[in-house]
């Protein structure tokens, strides 16, 4: 394992774990968004962000690859521009049901975003059983890997049971 690996593991984690919050905030007070509204902005914030980001990135790539042209990017075939297009729109679906079960009194926050989190288990599962992304990876790193499913379960358990501790 690379320590700018585990820095951008790290970096990644806590900009995951500081949007809902955010998100769950605009959602509380006397003069918040209602959750479909939050949604929208979600989404306009997502696009805005991706577009320099991806530039970034592919001017400097975090891998130490080296860099990307803009041509490159429209080079590639069009399906692929719309599987990623499709992608998005699945997310935002999902991030909406989310969103919309979580301003619901009947499952808070907490609860809301541990469901939603099981869908990243899911694409965990499928990467290491069905893609076999780390067939190829070293025998140190996919030793790791029932660590890492055991510890997020149990870090989805603990989210979900956490408002049921403080009552």
């Amino acid at each position: 394992m690379s320590a700018r690996g585990i820095w951008i593991s790290i970096a990644c984690g806590v900009l995951m774990g500081t949007f809902y919050p955010l998100v769950t905030k605009a959602m509380s007070g006397p003069s918040s968004l209602g959750p479909y509204s939050v949604v929208f902005f979600f989404a306009i914030g997502t696009v805005l962000c991706a577009i320099p980001v991806n530039y970034l990135f592919m001017k400097k790539p975090l891998t130490g690859a080296p860099p990307v042209n803009m041509s490159g990017y429209f080079k590639a075939k069009g399906s692929w521009h719309l599987w990623g297009v499709v992608g998005g729109v699945i997310w935002c679906t999902g991030m909406s049901f989310n969103i919309v079960a979580s301003h619901a009194n009947i499952v808070g926050p907490a609860v809301s975003y541990a469901i939603g989190q099981g869908a990243t288990m899911v694409s965990a599962v499928w990467g290491v059983f069905i893609w076999k992304e780390f067939a190829t990876a070293p025998a140190e790193s996919r030793k790791l890997i029932p660590a890492m499913f055991v510890c997020f379960l149990l870090g989805l358990g603990a989210i979900a049971v956490a408002p049921l501790i403080g009552q």
